[in-house]
């Protein structure tokens, strides 16, 4: 069964990891975008050509060593399928596009979705870029145990 049949990445469809060294200097973007499709405004919005395709239907490549996090390309994925990574003191932080309401605020804990929608957790928002700021899309941060960077994809706003 493929991703398109299931709805979500199985962890052997997934883009090589950048490495704990590089997790730790700055924001990564981990790019989950396994369609094959024309869409490239990832590419064109990155300063660093960090990001590169071979045509407009390939799949996105991050160079994690280029990649300097400044968030341009999860600002304007229409996909959703960009996700900043950091490690950072022992913790984890994910951020994550979101399209619902209510928006969450810093310091809300909030439930941590896999690809799947199954909860694997609670994180505490530490950082919000409104959506009025951005197209209409959040942006938001979470921090989480370490060892689910790669886990969290998605975030429910406990009201």
């Amino acid at each position: 069964m493929s991703f398109i049949q299931r709805g979500y990445l199985e962890e052997d469809e997934l883009p090589p990891k950048p490495s704990e060294e590089r997790l730790k200097k700055r924001n990564v973007a981990y790019i989950e975008c396994p369609q094959e499709i024309p869409c490239s405004p990832c590419v064109e919005s990155c300063k660093y050509d960090a990001i590169e395709m071979k045509n407009i239907n390939d799949t996105p490549k991050v160079d994690y060593e280029k990649c300097t996090g400044c968030m341009r390309c999860i600002k304007v994925c229409p996909g959703l399928a960009i996700f900043m990574l950091r490690l950072r003191n022992g913790r984890g932080y994910v951020t994550i596009a979101y399209e619902f309401l209510p928006t969450p605020k810093k310091g809300d804990t909030v439930t941590l979705l896999n690809r799947r929608g199954e909860v694997v957790g609670e994180g505490v928002v530490t950082w919000v870029l409104p959506p009025e700021r951005n197209e209409k899309t959040a942006l938001v941060t979470v921090e989480v145990d370490p060892a689910l960077i790669y886990e969290v994809r998605a975030i429910k706003v406990n009201v």
